[in-house]
């Protein structure tokens, strides 16, 4: 699959129909994701595969996922918004 068609189907994979992840999610596929190694771009991807309401829960800081890929790509988005 070619880079592009790859990034159109993350892009609409990322608009999820609840504005708070919308926010999040868009931004950082157009802004960061193209500057992201190949490990983390799969983390990316794996994170698409969450549900919404525990998507939600991470970025409001309400809870933490399990995985530890999943963790660090939250953070990576949440660190974009609300750096340190």
């Amino acid at each position: 699959m070619s880079a592009d068609i790859e990034v159109k189907r993350l892009y609409w994979h990322s608009r999820r129909g609840m504005l708070e992840l919308d926010v999040l999610l868009v931004p950082f596929l157009q802004e960061a994701y193209p500057t992201l190694d190949d490990a983390d771009k799969e983390r990316y991807r794996l994170l698409l595969e969450s549900e919404d309401q525990d998507m939600f829960g991470w970025f409001m800081q309400r809870n933490e996922p399990d995985d530890p890929d999943l963790k660090r790509i939250v953070r990576m988005i949440l660190n974009r918004v609300q750096p340190d």
